[in-house]
């Protein structure tokens, strides 16, 4: 980023409406990381992903942004309260909303490493210690002019800057927090949480990706001159790297787990978008592709070692997405390097390109020196954060869900919230009934005392429950029909039999129990013969295949109908 580049008012106006977009990714990952995560958790997700933002643009404001961008010296830009120093020698207000936005996605990252078991209050503090000070001290080193800026150290969006700085703050955060309750077994296999809503991730991704291009594209500060080339370049290789990046996950998946695993490759395109962030600017289309595919097993199989051999809960893949593939992105720099950083002219610094190994080792450099900070920095705050107000919810709140003990919500979902019951006689009640436009009346008057026929009195009642899958659901019912079962009760249930559900991966960790979606039919029957409804549903259900469902059959001690009163083989039989 050349902040001296805002010169114009198409300048300024470009880099406005990045910064606009670079905010609305704060949705994108409120949504990747509610959709990740269990329903319960979901009121304190989106209250953490509101809030890093809210505390960390007046933080940044008051110290952060003064020490970014001073000029005290290579290591620390220096104080400067209210930025009101560092405006106008060099930068603008421009440069400061736009670098409020991206501290603010770096602060957002660590919450979904942490998400499910984190105190809030302990979530505001660090998160605004990574906006006052983790970030903005590497980030003066990277785009302040420091130390690595002068070595040649090049990430022209942040691979290293914002996202790796978030991918190791997670990865420090959730080894110190530990992992979730049920997580692990006794023996450190891991177990699958699914999310709750990939509809809701999905639509995390997308949102992040559109926002991606002022991310990436925004950061050439500049349309005049050769701003707009390059901008329309990095539109490109952007693009380029997360599609990619994308159909890369989905196959690895897919031979790996037999199926494509549908949030993994979500992750895949974040992948994809992070790992060309650092090079997107001197890449060419050929190379962002091919960072696309690096990218891809880096996330998918960084995931699983974070997950299975480290023993790191992480339920997003913040580690493996930005931490791993942010690494990846800014040593593919000295790789792939084609062009002269921030402009239209070929200047190789690529080891592929002849450019040498210079320009690697400097990137190499600066990724340890940045993960370095990081690391020891965060573990000081984690541990401090600890022992003192302490940073993990107790056993008894993680169970029930952060929603209601941290913010007193039943369910971020009011189709979740308990309906309070009435009782008969209460206002409620008789408006309800009026609606219904019933009137209650007397059990005396609703049920005729007359004597009912005992036709079929030494008639056995027997009740047979038939589970199996939705699609079998018409068929049943028209063939239980035809043998004279006129009632019936189906209800839609989720559920396995003995082989647990089909065999599946979430994330490459596999899924212990899979409850698939089932139809229950119940039927009592008296006057049709038991053996026949046992012999009709056999014939309709069966394939020879897992799955094809069971049948249950109960003695059943009496049947009333509340209506005529008749009981047993009468109230079975059409009384017209």
């Amino acid at each position: 980023m050349d902040f001296n580049a805002l010169a114009t008012s198409m300048d300024v106006g470009w880099t406005l409406v990045a910064a606009a977009l670079v905010f609305f990714m704060q949705a994108g990952f409120a949504m990747v990381e509610t959709g990740f995560t269990r329903a319960k958790n979901a009121g304190n997700i989106i209250m953490k992903n509101l809030m890093d933002f809210s505390l960390g643009t007046p933080i940044f404001w008051l110290v952060g942004f003064g020490i970014m961008f001073g000029s005290m010296n290579g290591f620390f830009g220096g104080f400067d309260f209210l930025a009101d120093g560092v405006v106008g020698e060099g930068y603008n207000w421009t440069t400061l909303i736009f670098q409020t936005v991206f501290c603010a996605t770096a602060a957002t990252i660590v919450s979904g490493s942490m998400a499910e078991r984190t105190k809030f209050s302990a979530y505001c503090i660090y998160s605004m210690v990574i906006s006052a000070v983790i970030y903005p001290i590497s980030g003066h080193w990277i785009w302040g002019g420091g130390w690595l800026a002068e070595m040649g150290f090049h990430d022209f969006a942040g691979s290293t800057a914002v996202h790796m700085v978030g991918g190791v703050a997670a990865f420090i955060g959730a080894a110190i927090l530990g992992p979730r309750i049920g997580k692990y077994t006794k023996d450190g296999k891991a177990r699958a949480i699914p999310g709750h809503s990939l509809t809701l991730g999905a639509l995390g991704v997308f949102i992040l990706w559109f926002c991606w291009f002022g991310f990436n594209g925004g950061s050439t500060v500049a349309l005049s001159g050769q701003g707009a080339e390059v901008a329309a370049r990095v539109f490109v290789t952007t693009n380029m790297a997360a599609a990619v990046a994308t159909v890369t996950v989905m196959c690895i998946t897919w031979i790996r787990y037999k199926k494509p695993d549908v949030s993994m490759t979500l992750n895949g395109s974040l992948a994809g978008l992070v790992a060309i962030t650092a090079g997107c600017d001197t890449v060419t289309p050929f190379g962002a592709a091919v960072i696309g595919i690096i990218a891809g097993f880096v996330v998918v199989f960084g995931i699983e070692f974070v997950d299975q051999k480290l023993k790191v809960d992480d339920p997003v893949g913040a580690v493996g997405v930005h931490g791993l593939c942010g690494a990846t992105g800014t040593l593919m720099v000295g790789l792939f390097g084609y062009y002269a950083y921030g402009s239209t002219e070929v200047a190789p610094v690529g080891l592929f390109y002849g450019g040498g190994v210079h320009a690697l080792a400097i990137q190499a450099l600066g990724m340890v020196a940045v993960i370095a900070w990081v690391a020891i920095t965060m573990t000081i705050v984690f541990q401090i954060i600890k022992h003192t107000i302490g940073l993990r919810v107790s056993e008894a709140e993680e169970i029930i869900a952060l929603d209601k003990p941290e913010h007193g919500l039943t369910s971020a979902y009011a189709d979740f919230m308990p309906v309070v019951p009435n009782v008969l006689g209460t206002k409620a009640a008789e408006k309800v009934a009026s609606m219904l436009d019933t009137i209650p009346v007397a059990v005396e008057k609703a049920v005729p005392v007359t004597k009912v026929t005992t036709e079929g009195s030494d008639h056995k009642l027997t009740k047979i429950v038939i589970v199996t899958k939705q699609s079998k659901f018409e068929v049943l019912k028209e063939a239980l029909g035809a043998i004279g079962v006129s009632g019936m009760t189906v209800t839609n249930v989720i559920g396995c039999g003995i082989q647990k559900g089909a065999a599946e991966y979430y994330r490459g960790a596999e899924v212990d129990m899979t409850l698939l979606p089932k139809i229950k039919m119940e039927v009592v029957v008296s006057k049709v013969p038991v053996e026949t409804v046992v012999e009709t549903v056999k014939k309709v259900l069966y394939t020879g295949h897992i799955g094809d469902g069971k049948i249950f059959v109960y003695d059943v001690e009496n049947v009333i109908k509340v209506r005529t009163g008749a009981e047993g083989f009468d109230a079975l039989q059409d009384d017209e």
